[in-house]
């Protein structure tokens, strides 16, 4: 059924273990309608975490919109605080990282709508990495920013 609530949808839990950025939680909504063409999910944004590593897409669109709290957004070197009702956007093969952050002492919430390509590339500019993969093919691989291989794991990067 496409209707759903909050407390219908499940909400994936990322430890402060399962990443370098620290814990987070999402309702992935679009997972849960089935959708394939784009994503659209809500994170929930504790004290001290940043939503990603800095990155940019070379062929997804990614788009946030604040519903409740603050977090900062880092983007190709300057940060902008986001509170409730405002909006960032992210076109694809612009290459100007970038991540949010929660700076502030309560929890940030906000929507997430992004291209689910079956393909893209991946840039962290400030770890030195590309992650290319391709679903169709299965394939993942991580380069250094010079294309040499390097390790293949996003956790894997080096500390900035």
């Amino acid at each position: 059924m496409p209707v759903f609530t909050p407390a219908t949808v499940h909400t994936e839990v990322q430890t402060a273990q399962d990443s370098p950025c620290g814990p987070l939680r999402m309702q992935r909504f679009s997972d849960h309608g089935g959708l394939t063409q784009f994503g659209a999910y809500v994170e929930i944004l504790p004290p001290g975490s940043r939503s990603a590593l800095c990155h940019w897409h070379l062929r997804e669109d990614e788009f946030v919109y604040m519903l409740a709290g603050e977090a900062t957004l880092h983007e190709g070197g300057v940060a902008t605080l986001l509170r409730p009702g405002d909006g960032a956007t992210f076109k694809a093969g612009v290459a100007a990282g970038h991540y949010l952050r929660n700076d502030s002492t309560a929890e940030a919430r906000y929507l997430v709508v992004g291209t689910r390509s079956g393909s893209d590339e991946v840039t962290y500019p400030d770890h030195d990495r590309i992650l290319r993969y391709d679903n169709a093919a299965g394939t993942q691989t991580f380069t250094t920013l010079d294309g040499s291989p390097a390790p293949g794991s996003a956790y894997a990067l080096p500390d900035a």
